[in-house]
C-alpha cells in the first residue's frame, strides 16, 4: 500500500506543468459517497522488531520494554566503535563498527541494564515482561 502510494505521488510529482485540471463538480452534482472499508477485517501490520540504535553516543531507546522469549537487536549507526555490555554479565557484544548488529534474546522477565564498554557513561536498560 505504502509502495503504490509512493508511486503514484511521484508520478503526480513528475507531471508537466500545465495540463488541464481534472473536471470538478458542484455540490448538487456531487456523487454518493463511496465507502473504501472492506468487509473482510484489516490485518494488522507485523509489529517492528524491537531495535535499539546507537548513535552520538547514546543508545535510543534508552529504556525498551519487550516479552520474554523476543530478541533486540542494537545497531550501530555511529561513526565511531561501539559495544553493548550487561551489567550482570549476561550478553556482551563484541565490538560493533558503523552499521553492524548484535541480538540478543531475552528469555526471563525482568530489568536488564546494559551500557558501552567503550563509553562506560553510555547506557540503557531492557524490560522483559512475562
Amino acid at each position: 500500500m505504502n509502495r503504490l502510494l509512493f508511486t503514484l505521488l511521484l508520478a503526480a510529482a513528475t507531471l508537466p506543468a500545465g495540463l488541464p485540471a481534472a473536471p470538478t463538480r458542484h455540490a448538487h452534482h456531487a456523487a454518493p459517497a463511496q465507502h473504501t472499508a472492506s468487509a473482510a477485517p484489516a490485518k494488522s501490520a507485523p509489529t517492528a522488531a524491537p531495535t535499539v540504535h546507537i548513535s552520538n553516543f547514546t543508545f535510543s531507546p534508552q529504556a525498551l520494554k519487550i516479552r520474554a522469549g523476543q530478541t533486540v537487536t542494537w545497531v550501530n549507526d555511529d561513526d565511531i566503535p561501539h559495544n553493548v555490555t550487561a551489567v550482570d554479565k549476561s550478553f556482551k557484544s563484541k565490538v560493533l563498527d558503523t552499521g553492524e548488529r548484535f541480538s540478543f534474546t531475552f528469555a526471563r522477565a525482568g530489568t536488564y541494564a546494559y551500557f558501552c564498554g567503550l563509553h562506560p557513561h553510555m547506557t540503557g536498560k531492557v524490560v522483559v515482561t512475562a
